[in-house]
């Protein structure tokens, strides 16, 4: 499965957030497809599968985010997505059962993470390279009605651990940097990357904040631009998290009770 960074890798990433973009733009006039497939395929990791991206494609540029069950009860990740169709994402709240081998039980890793996929190019022919443009990704750590967004240029850093190729690569055949010269080559000389990150990657102040049992919303948006700043194409999703119930106290009585009483099913809301 997918090779998550380790804390020297998410030193560099922390180190060029700091010196990164911090604005907020506009939403996208383009029209967004849900439940997509990414060009060429999902090329980071191994069985990973395709599908359920919600997409923006304009002007030569394909963007693509989703959300996914990332620990389930065995501490794996599944091809589970609890995409609602429409650029929304459930899933319960509560953290990992056992979370990443850097970040054993850490009690802000949550049971789901989000993906990214950027094609500078998706039709193929003559167009840039993912080096020639410039990004913008926006990760919000606030549940409330408001946002608070760590934004940065996910690609034009100094070293990153995504999955790089083509419009030929297949799944899982990304390449991966493991220096900053290798990693300067494949941008300049690829058009495709990708990666699936979690909240638990960003846990450094202001950002240190993330509480994975709060219910809420969380926005995620991921921007392309051109050598004049002007927008090329622009996605976003939103993760709803319900926290789950504490038991009734008055369920737990004994079988007699509970057998009069019966116990109805809880409906998780879209929104909550």
């Amino acid at each position: 499965m997918k090779k998550f960074m380790g804390s020297a890798e998410t030193g560099h990433l922390v180190a060029a957030v700091a010196g990164a973009m911090a604005l907020m733009f506009a939403g996208s006039a383009n029209a967004l497809v849900f439940d997509a497939n990414v060009t060429p395929d999902v090329i980071f990791g191994t069985g990973n599968a395709n599908g359920s991206f919600t997409v923006d494609r304009a002007n030569g540029v394909e963007l693509g985010l989703r959300a996914k069950l990332r620990f389930n009860a065995a501490n794996s990740p599944e091809n589970t997505f609890n995409s609602n169709g429409d650029g929304t994402y459930s899933f319960s709240g509560g953290a990992a059962p056992g979370g990443f081998s850097f970040a054993p039980n850490s009690p802000t890793t949550p049971i789901w993470n989000f993906e990214w996929s950027i094609n500078s190019n998706f039709a193929g022919g003559s167009g840039p390279n993912l080096g020639t443009l410039t990004y913008s990704i926006e990760i919000d750590f606030d549940p409330g009605a408001g946002t608070n967004f760590l934004a940065f240029d996910p690609i034009n850093l100094t070293f990153a651990d995504h999955a790089i190729g083509d419009n030929t690569t297949g799944n899982g055949g990304g390449a991966t940097a493991g220096d900053a010269a290798t990693y300067a080559s494949l941008i300049a000389n690829n058009n495709v990357a990708q990666n699936s990150w979690d909240m638990e990657f960003f846990n450094n102040a202001p950002f240190d904040i993330f509480d994975p049992n709060v219910s809420g919303v969380y926005d995620f948006r991921l921007t392309a631009f051109n050598g004049q700043q002007a927008q090329l194409a622009q996605t976003s999703i939103q993760v709803l998290v319900t926290a789950v119930p504490e038991p009734a106290a008055g369920l737990l009585f004994g079988a007699g009770l509970l057998g009069l009483i019966g116990i109805g099913r809880r409906r998780k809301t879209a929104r909550g």
